[in-house]
């Protein structure tokens, strides 16, 4: 391939997680390496990445979501993806949308992140949208995802 593989896939953090030190995520090792500005996390596998993406999506439930949208808290694709890719850096809309179809759902319906096909789904649709697709087979992000569900 010519083209230079996703910095997200090099550091096994698909999500690109910003890097925290008082974020004791299982299979962290640190900083990013090899940019000249590094920000996001690093794992030890694909799996570890996957599995703190999901945590994190789960994380998100509990906190405030977008007045007048689903129920109380974070509880739709909109507000999650509000949460994970501000809109300073990002067009939440056009990634809510592209998310909330993998999911199957509308970006603002009420979805149970922690039904394991919903939040495959939205971690799948993450994934492709940070990286421009998806490198990893279904039993990777099948691992991911189980253990985000801990």
């Amino acid at each position: 391939m010519s083209h230079k593989i996703p910095r997200g896939v090099r550091s096994n953090n698909p999500g690109n997680i910003d890097f925290n030190p008082r974020n004791d995520w299982v299979g962290q090792l640190g900083l990013e390496q090899g940019v000249a500005k590094p920000r996001f996390a690093r794992f030890d596998s694909p799996e570890n990445g996957i599995r703190a993406l999901g945590k994190l999506l789960i994380n998100y439930r509990g906190k405030d979501g977008l007045p007048g949208v689903g129920l109380k808290g974070i509880d739709t694709v909109l507000e999650t993806i509000n949460r994970w890719a501000p809109s300073n850096e990002n067009n939440t809309q056009a990634y809510a949308h592209a998310v909330a179809r993998r999911v199957g759902v509308q970006p603002t319906d009420p979805i149970n992140i922690k039904d394991p096909a919903t939040l495959r789904g939205m971690v799948l649709g993450i994934i492709i949208h940070e990286n421009g697709g998806n490198p990893y087979s279904a039993t990777v992000i099948d691992e991911g995802v189980r253990r985000a569900l801990l």
